[in-house]
């Protein structure tokens, strides 16, 4: 195999300097967002909460896609899927864990 498609095979997975770059200015984007609105108060307290929280998800959603490449192509979609489960069980593990803490707390004797 020669150097060139040596590389290209490696290089395959990788993203490019551009989508590097797009990805860091969208994540500096959503962060200076709800910075402001805290900062500033111009918004109300439930509205910068909300703003926050969206923020937060969009800028997971720009993190998967611009830097762990994590997108539904035939290439891609195994690791996607493997992410995805993962995430459901984590989130079931913390979940079911505060209920079950919430539930003895709720039963234990108050003296």
């Amino acid at each position: 195999m020669s150097d060139m498609a040596n590389q290209a095979a490696h290089d395959d997975g990788h993203g490019s300097a551009k989508s590097y770059l797009i990805g860091f200015v969208l994540s500096i984007i959503l962060t200076a967002i709800p910075f402001w609105a805290v900062m500033t108060h111009q918004l109300s307290k439930p509205a910068t909460v909300v703003l926050v929280v969206v923020m937060a998800v969009v800028q997971i959603i720009v993190h998967l896609k611009y830097f762990l490449h994590l997108d539904f192509t035939p290439h891609g979609k195994e690791n996607a899927i493997a992410f995805i489960f993962s995430a459901v069980i984590i989130g079931l593990v913390v979940g079911l864990s505060i209920w079950i803490i919430y539930s003895a707390n709720a039963l234990m004797m108050y003296m």
